[in-house]
């Protein structure tokens, strides 16, 4: 069959991306198809979309709902024999593609890319309410402006910066920076959204560029020798994505940050936390990135804390979720799964025997919470970030310092 038109212009705009040409090597296997947590409801699997575009039915693909199931898990890209980066690549693509064409995008996602767009985040808040939280944190907390320099600039990100239970962790981050000694600062309202669209695969690849090229400006307007962060995606969008534009940044995440403090954590935590934990591998952190180590470094230093591991864990790690866009099409992939991929998590949680489910990206606490209840396990099991835990241990949690 001769390709269409529009399959071969897609193609096209594909092998000329990095990586791109690797869609050539596909041998059909279907591993993707196996390891995606999602692949059960997808009437088009990652396999499936390929060999579509191989018979130039491209169309077919604008018609299924199927690339907007997918969760941006990594596990096909990270599982593939060949290489091939079907995450990033293939899903992104094909979403831009639909995207620019107005075809089939979700009515809750668009809303999202709107309000990011216009306030420069996807609540849709004001950006001068961003620093709003530091007046809860009990601890000085210097808005870096231009000219300003610091040994770490911390990019606070949007969920915890303006939703509410995000909030707790990051005052908690705040004060255990402050009680460290670590002279940190903030970009206040002069942060936006980090633009982990390439990251997520959710194809609005003009407005990446947008939020690019504004917060490379902020950076390149500040001297600092870390960047920080608190959520997994922005990591990845800071570590992968700006320096493909010709922006490289010493970026860190936080756990990683404290890790490297580990000795001093220990000398100078005040109080025992008797739980058993069981700590969530974040995507975007773990697959994407290969880190697995430096959150379990933390809660390990935490006295009389036990680790215990869910079966699926690390690489092998279920996704919340929240990734790809899913944390605005909860409804949307709700009405064709029947079966939250959080509620799943919770339950591997639950069958542990941990009180505490910990995590070290921000989507996760309110998803993950929301599971809880969902499961029937209030009471039971409990869902903390990292940073919570360790501010405990450490006597700052509760008031103001």
């Amino acid at each position: 069959m001769v390709p269409s038109d529009a399959t071969s212009e897609f193609l096209r705009r594909v092998y000329e991306l990095p990586a791109g040409e690797r869609l050539l090597s596909c041998i059909q296997c279907g591993m993707c198809s196996g390891s995606c947590p999602l692949g059960y409801a997808m009437e088009y699997t990652p396999r499936k979309m390929i060999a579509a575009l191989r018979a130039g039915r491209i169309e077919d693909l604008y018609r299924s709902a199927s690339v907007w199931l997918c969760v941006s898990c990594y596990n096909c890209t990270f599982r593939c024999p060949s290489g091939v980066p079907i995450t990033d690549r293939l899903i992104g693509s094909l979403r831009g593609d639909m995207l620019s064409r107005g075809v089939g995008v979700p009515a809750e996602l668009q809303a999202a890319f709107e309000k990011t767009t216009r306030y420069g985040n996807p609540f849709g808040e004001s950006p001068k309410k961003r620093p709003d939280w530091t007046k809860e944190a009990g601890v000085d907390v210097r808005v870096l402006e231009e000219g300003d320099s610091a040994e770490v600039l911390w990019w606070v990100g949007c969920f915890p910066s303006y939703n509410k239970r995000n909030q707790r962790d990051t005052i908690a981050l705040a004060r255990i920076l402050s009680a460290l000694g670590v002279d940190f600062g903030i970009m206040g309202s002069d942060e936006r959204c980090s633009g982990d669209i390439p990251c997520t695969s959710q194809g609005e690849e003009g407005l990446f560029f947008s939020l690019y090229e504004h917060n490379s400006d902020q950076l390149r307007n500040r001297k600092f020798k870390d960047l920080l962060v608190g959520d997994p995606h922005a990591y990845n969008a800071f570590k992968k994505e700006y320096p493909r534009l010709g922006t490289p940044l010493p970026v860190r995440h936080y756990t990683q940050y404290l890790a490297g403090w580990s000795p001093e954590l220990r000398r100078v935590m005040k109080k025992e936390l008797r739980a058993k934990v069981t700590y969530h591998d974040a995507c975007c952190l773990g697959r994407r990135n290969a880190e697995y180590e430096a959150p379990r470094v933390l809660l390990e230093s935490v006295p009389g804390l036990q680790l215990v591991e869910m079966p699926r864990n690390r690489e092998n790690a279920l996704c919340c979720g929240g990734g790809g866009g899913g944390n605005w099409l909860d409804s949307f992939i709700w009405q064709r799964t029947r079966v939250p991929l959080p509620m799943q998590r919770v339950q591997e949680a639950a069958k542990t025997g941990a009180q505490i489910l910990a995590v070290s990206c921000p989507l996760e606490v309110p998803r993950f919470e929301d599971a809880v209840k969902t499961a029937g396990l209030e009471g039971r099991l409990g869902v903390r970030d990292v940073s919570d835990i360790l501010a405990e241990a450490l006597g700052l949690s509760g008031g103001p310092s």
